[in-house]
């Protein structure tokens, strides 16, 4: 809104304005609009939460130091989601296919939370939709995604192709380009390993970033770092120059969604000043589900899938802890952590929460910086 008024508009009469065609300088601005408008609006969502008493429920067999947390306001995700689709929408170029789709991806992964909160609310207990219904729910938006995707991809502005780490060459796709062309009505059907490739990296992303959001500002702060990587990752994708000399696959327009990933690091910083120990605010799953959508959905806008696991290290190992700990009980009646996720383990062992919170933001840090080395040890 803002680009097509400063630049589009009103550059031809005042030239100085052709500062805002650059992306880096409009990233910056969407990163500091995010932040003034978290800062800016924390307090009035939060004093809202606490007068329509939307409380935060504390699971009956978690650390007995949570309990003190039980009746601090949560659902606080709404403030992420302002901060950081504000700023994409007035700082982006909006004819950019690219950026609807991240936005309108984490808007639905958000009202998936919205409700999910909402149930638990009006329920009064640590409950909200069943875990089927929210996976049928986050499958839907994936499909979405994925058929967005597919026809962007049908005017040769996508591509299926994976970029795989550390191999320069390897790029599967993931199509069947062995499809008959007898059944040209049926080509759809080719983008099915794509679809629910998409569902998975996207239904995974989300509930792992749910899973870790229990501690203080755990969450979030893995959330800065990732999204920081992330928007790293996107300008040296729609760069010419970094792209060739990276050997990574170059889509220009992606390079727009930088700016979406430069408001989320803005966003976090800003919800994090009301979520830190002790938390003020609680994102909810309206704010891990759609925090974990537009991570995914970036990745795989800029076909880093595979670099996922690095970019959100501590979610993945915060999942995988919850699947070892079910798994382990289901089959063998025993279980490997006192407690999952991960972080609450710790708990147990007798780390303080700061603790174990600087610690995963730490090691986060690591798992991000290892991502970016990827780059060039290909």
């Amino acid at each position: 809104m803002l680009y097509w008024l400063l630049y589009q508009k009103l550059f031809p009469y005042f030239h100085p304005f052709r500062i805002f065609r650059f992306i880096t300088f409009r990233t910056a601005f969407a990163s500091l609009t995010a932040l003034l408008i978290g800062l800016g609006i924390g307090p009035f969502v939060i004093e809202k939460l606490r007068q329509f008493q939307i409380s935060q429920y504390v699971r009956e067999d978690g650390p007995e130091s949570h309990k003190k947390k039980t009746g601090t306001p949560t659902m606080g995700g709404v403030l992420i989601a302002i901060a950081v689709l504000l700023p994409t929408l007035l700082w982006s170029d909006l004819t950019n296919p690219f950026v609807w789709v991240v936005v309108l991806s984490t808007s639905a992964f958000g009202a998936i939370g919205f409700a999910d909160d909402y149930i638990k609310v009006v329920k009064r207990r640590n409950l909200g939709l069943t875990a089927r219904a929210k996976l049928a729910w986050q499958g839907l938006a994936a499909v979405g995604v994925a058929s967005a995707l597919a026809v962007l991809e049908q005017f040769r502005m996508f591509s299926t192709q994976l970029t795989v780490p550390f191999v320069k060459q390897f790029r599967p796709d993931l199509q069947w380009h062995w499809w008959p062309a007898t059944l040209p009505h049926l080509h759809f059907l080719v983008f099915v390993p794509f679809v629910i490739w998409v569902v998975l990296v996207l239904v995974g992303s989300s509930n792992a970033v749910n899973l870790t959001d229990g501690l203080d500002g755990l969450a979030i702060g893995c959330t800065i770092i990732a999204a920081g990587a992330l928007t790293v990752l996107t300008y040296v994708s729609g760069h010419i120059v970094f792209s060739n000399y990276l050997e990574l696959q170059r889509m220009p327009l992606v390079s727009e969604v930088t700016i979406f990933c430069g408001a989320m690091v803005g966003a976090s910083i800003g919800f994090l000043w009301y979520n830190a120990h002790p938390a003020e605010v609680f994102m909810g799953d309206v704010g891990s589900l759609a925090i974990g959508g537009a991570i995914a959905t970036v990745a795989i806008i800029i076909r880093q899938e595979l670099l996922l696991p690095f970019i959100g290290g501590i979610f993945l190992i915060e999942a995988v802890s919850v699947m070892l700990q079910v798994g382990s009980y289901k089959l063998r009646k025993k279980r490997i952590f006192k407690m999952a996720p991960l972080h609450h383990h710790f708990e147990l062992l007798g780390w303080r929460e700061s603790k174990v919170i600087a610690r995963f933001w730490i090691a986060a840090l690591v798992f991000a910086l290892f991502a970016l080395t990827t780059l060039k040890l290909r």
